[in-house]
């Protein structure tokens, strides 16, 4: 499976939305990857979050590689070098950070990989884009809103957004962020909630999953 930048960007704006998501445990982490699997998620972000991220990675990998080949994982909540470095040898396809970090940008672009960073003024997006970056991660999305990305939308034409933070699985709130001009929302904990997560319901993990996807195609 090809996963150079291009071909990232292109499987993250066909889906229309990147779930993220983390859990401490194993056995649930890799339960809500094969239900949202299931749902239709070709493209998934896990969040770099504590000492069992990199472990639980891994595992996610290992998984994948038997059960779900043509899925995308990506990794969030980089924020220097070494994790890059260390999530690429664990086989990352693609890097998400909160925050636009010029040399993790520079280590990955280098490699033709999917970076995407955190940005909420047009100065980091403008270092961003300077830096070869072309899909910005509006953060957080819900201290921003969809006006902003409107009213500056037109000073970047070569670049694709996503805003991730608060993002609702409302038609409403989707709408406008595709009104706005975006490619592709990210949805964590209004998707994959902490209730969900400890009840261990995977079905409506998947069933939520579905629901939103599909209407995002209905919205795009």
């Amino acid at each position: 499976m090809k996963n150079n930048s291009q071909s990232v960007s292109d499987a993250i704006v066909k889906q229309g939305m990147l779930p993220l998501y983390f859990n401490a445990d194993e056995e649930v982490t890799l339960q809500i990857l094969r239900s949202i699997y299931k749902a239709g998620v070709r493209a998934v972000e896990y969040t770099n979050r504590g000492e069992a991220a990199l472990r639980n990675f891994t595992k996610m990998v290992e998984v994948r590689n038997v059960e779900m080949p043509d899925l995308l994982l990506g990794i969030g909540t980089i924020k220097n070098v070494e994790q890059a470095e260390n999530f690429l040898k664990a086989g990352a396809d693609f890097f998400i950070s909160p925050g636009f970090v010029p040399e993790v940008a520079d280590f990955l672009i280098s490699k033709d990989l999917f970076y995407s960073p955190g940005c909420m003024t047009p100065s980091e997006i403008i270092a961003a884009e300077n830096a070869g970056v072309q899909f910005i991660k509006l953060f957080p999305g819900n201290m921003l809103g969809p006006d902003f990305l409107s009213g500056i939308k037109d000073i970047f034409p070569n670049l694709l957004f996503m805003p991730t933070g608060g993002v609702d699985t409302t038609k409403e709130n989707i709408q406008s962020w595709f009104k706005a001009g975006v490619s592709a929302v990210g949805m964590g904990s209004k998707l994959i909630s902490k209730p969900l997560m400890e009840a261990r319901d995977y079905a409506t993990i998947e069933s939520e999953t579905k629901k939103v996807m599909e209407l995002i195609q209905t919205i795009k």
